[in-house]
């Protein structure tokens, strides 16, 4: 078995790198990141603590997105239910701060910060090797009246008319092997960066994904599938508009921030429309928006992430 082939189906990874250890109660101490002797305390005084595994990567480093989905899961697990009904999700921001190893697990310490009448605020580090990978603030809210607008969903071709990554990979091993292990399926509107470049150099695309399979009829694992799938694509309207595909050896690509706005509840068992666009690069960076909407138009959650977009020899 490869490095990059999951042991279970893809979907199925997914959902068991989506459970997490409650290991109990501590405070969390993390190595000085300035080499010092004594180690550095982060968090409260105390914080309840999960563990989840790492899904195995071809570089070898933790996907940024099962890092994203892991604090969704691990801050909703300390939320109070009322009435069997717990506070849904509804926005995320969170700083990627170091590569994570993706041969050990990761400990989650979370934060309860606050808890009111209606939102309860949740701080989450995702730790490995004695060092934050990532720190996250998240905020949950009771579902309530008021007013409601939305943007309307681009105009695109449907899924349905378009190829997957697995249609299109034919000889190209790398496109094969990223169609066969993820566990979120992809088609691309303007045509997949797997390929190749776009020639038109526009700073938008759209992208219709779905989980490979159904998922269990749980909000918060929805919310927690829908922040992993989107960190897949959100930088390619950067590479878009300069002519890079994934494959090019000079690219050199990390997150470094994400947020997430969590507007209505969908099920990512079903087809949602990612549509992207990037109103700036500058200095090594690159900033991309996004909109997540349902077929029926239902605009579900709003993404915006910075990354470290560099081209060696430029």
């Amino acid at each position: 078995m490869t490095k990059e082939t999951p042991a279970l189906p893809p979907l199925d990874d997914l959902l068991d790198v989506l459970t997490l250890r409650d290991v109990g109660t501590a405070r969390i101490s993390v190595t000085d990141p300035l080499g010092r002797d004594a180690p550095t305390s982060i968090g409260a005084e105390s914080a309840r603590v999960f563990m989840g595994r790492s899904q195995r990567m071809p570089h070898g480093r933790v996907f940024g997105g099962q890092v994203l989905a892991q604090c969704v899961m691990a801050a909703g697990l300390t939320i109070s239910t009322v009435a069997d009904v717990p506070r849904p999700i509804h926005s995320l921001h969170g700083y990627f701060m170091r590569p994570g190893d993706d041969t050990m697990p990761i400990h989650f310490a979370v934060e309860e910060m606050r808890d009111g009448h209606s939102f309860s605020t949740r701080r989450v580090h995702a730790v490995q090797k004695g060092a934050p990978i990532m720190s996250m603030v998240c905020s949950f809210q009771e579902h309530a009246g008021g007013l409601d607008h939305q943007e309307r969903m681009p105009d695109v071709p449907g899924p349905d008319g378009l190829p997957s990554l697995s249609d299109l990979a034919g000889d190209n091993p790398a496109a094969r092997r990223i169609s066969e292990v993820r566990p979120i399926e992809q088609r691309h509107v303007e045509g997949s960066l797997f390929l190749g470049p776009d020639e038109q150099h526009v700073p938008v695309g759209h992208v219709w994904l779905r989980s490979v399979g159904t998922l269990p009829d749980n909000p918060l694992l929805h919310s927690a599938v829908l922040a992993y799938a989107s960190d897949y694509s959100l930088l390619e309207p950067v590479l878009r508009r300069h002519g890079l595909a994934w494959g090019d050896p000079r690219l050199r690509v990390a997150s470094l921030d994400h947020s997430m706005w969590f507007h209505r509840p969908a099920d990512p068992s079903d087809w949602i429309l990612y549509a992207q666009q990037s109103p700036s690069a500058t200095s090594g960076r690159g900033l991309s928006i996004g909109e997540m909407f349902t077929q029926d138009g239902a605009l579900v959650a709003t993404t915006a992430q910075e990354g470290m977009i560099r081209v060696k020899g430029s």
